[in-house]
């Protein structure tokens, strides 16, 4: 009886240990215990709620045909949209208590979805006009426009602190970098340069800003970004990781990639910075995972997965990871949202 009790825990240990590596690819020593939260269709930007007890994010999946805001466990479990399934949506965050959350919507120009950006310029990002923040309680209801100004606003993310919110607009002509009060009020512009400023985060301490920006500067560069962004579009294959103090100082470039490096979040020690490139792709059309320290040193490969890492988000702790992948997708294209342990 002992035999057969020892050998069914042995079953249960090995079977375990190899589904929760199944999802790890050789030369990623920081992951353990990769847990696939999601399964099937297009799942991105998931973002942990301040108890760490959920995940907010959009999806883009059957009948669901533009992106929508979802909550669910950290677990996987109890997925359910929290966005009124109107227009399309991006980027939310949860508000400190978790009662509350913030999103871009473009659902007061059109119920429909809008139309995809026109990729006969190239590979263009779309900064429709029509998304505005909004912010509602955690089941969706109780929604409310908290910007208005003429443009794009959209990309908020909430200070650890609880009292900041960061987003970038379009209001003033170029997709610059602003900071509101919590409550959506004293709307300050942060950035001046020419190019897109976009994809912020805070520090752990709340103090400064990482994001991702494209710094025009050819004669060439400067003629096409200016076409571009008069449309609302934006060319995404060159950008580069920044910070900047929240009170607008400081700023100053962490990578010279000269690829697109964007979706940088601080570990929690401060030092570190981890972010999705194509540094290494032949094609440009895959994305690891990478680390770097806040100075610009030290440059760290983290994921080997030949399509796309991207979106990652550490707990306060540093011990977990959340980020979306393409990787082990039953349908290509599929990225679905990961969380594992991280071994430092």
């Amino acid at each position: 009886m002992k035999t057969t009790l020892f050998i069914l825990f042995l079953f249960y240990v090995t079977s375990f240990s190899q589904e929760s590596e199944q999802y790890i690819y050789p030369g990623e020593k920081h992951f353990k215990n990769v847990k696939m939260l999601t399964d099937g269709g297009e799942n991105a930007e998931a973002y942990l709620s301040f108890s760490e007890q959920q995940l907010i994010l959009q999806i883009t999946n059957g009948d669901v045909k533009c992106d929508q805001i979802f909550t669910m466990g950290t677990d996987g479990s109890n997925l359910k949209m929290v966005s009124n399934g109107k227009g399309r949506t991006t980027c939310a965050y949860f508000l400190p208590d978790d009662a509350e959350i913030i999103y871009a919507s473009t659902h007061l120009a059109d119920a429909d979805c809008p139309p995809p950006p026109d990729r006969s310029r190239g590979y263009v990002w779309k900064l429709y006009d029509s998304f505005d923040l909004f912010i509602s309680n955690v089941d969706g209801t109780n929604i409310r426009r908290v910007t208005d100004a003429p443009g794009y606003d959209a990309e908020a993310t909430v200070s650890p602190l609880g009292d900041k919110i960061v987003f970038t607009s379009l209001r003033d002509g170029d997709p610059e970098l602003y900071l509101m009060d919590i409550d959506g009020t004293n709307q300050k512009r942060l950035t001046f340069e020419k190019g897109y400023d976009g994809g912020a985060f805070f520090s752990p301490d709340g103090k400064q800003l990482i994001f991702r920006a494209s710094r025009p500067k050819t004669e060439k560069e400067l003629k096409d970004y200016d076409e571009l962004v008069k449309e609302g579009l934006v060319r995404p294959t060159a950008f580069e990781l920044f910070m900047i103090n929240v009170d607008g100082t400081g700023l100053r470039q962490i990578t010279n990639l000269g690829k697109a490096s964007f979706a940088p979040y601080m570990h929690p020690d401060g030092k570190r910075i981890i972010f999705s490139s194509n540094i290494n792709s032949e094609t440009g059309r895959d994305f690891d995972l990478y680390m770097i320290n806040t100075d610009g040193t030290n440059l760290e490969q983290i994921t080997f997965n030949k399509t796309f890492d991207g979106f990652p988000m550490f707990t306060r702790d540093g011990k977990k990871l959340v980020f979306a992948s393409n990787r082990f997708s039953k349908k290509e294209g599929d990225t679905n949202i990961f969380i594992c342990d991280w071994i430092d």
